[in-house]
């Protein structure tokens, strides 16, 4: 596999398209932080790692508005691809839908919202949009 953030995008999103309501990935730690940083948004309901084999798995609880099968996540947009990395400086840092939305980057205080890297008043790797 050449790009497992992608990856990790796209099985999040084909579960949602799915109508799933748990979806497993393999992890790995910056899986783990962007899933972390998911959860504090309140994007996903749960998540859990299981560590059966070398890799381990996230187990990821997807959100949906109560009624309806409507996913709190309208998008997961990759940005920085191993073909094409995007960086952003402080100044340049992106915003996602006026605000409304996220933009998740590594940086060297490790990974981080958009906003936290505003008040740190460090720029890195954007790795994906969230909305």
């Amino acid at each position: 596999m050449t790009d497992p953030i992608a990856d990790y995008l796209t099985r999040i999103r084909n579960a949602i398209k799915a109508g799933h309501k748990v979806v497993k990935i393999p992890a790995s730690n910056l899986k783990k932080d962007i899933t972390k940083i998911l959860y504090d948004k309140g994007y996903i309901l749960s998540y859990k790692y299981d560590d059966d084999g070398v890799q381990g798995n996230i187990k990821i609880a997807l959100k949906y508005h109560p009624g309806s099968n409507l996913s709190t996540i309208k998008a997961l947009e990759r940005i920085s691809r191993p073909g094409l990395r995007k960086y952003a400086s402080v100044n340049e840092l992106p915003r996602v839908l006026n605000g409304l939305g996220i933009a998740i980057l590594s940086t060297s205080k490790g990974v981080m919202t958009d906003k936290e890297a505003r008040k740190e008043k460090i720029g890195g790797e954007v790795l994906c949009y969230v909305y």
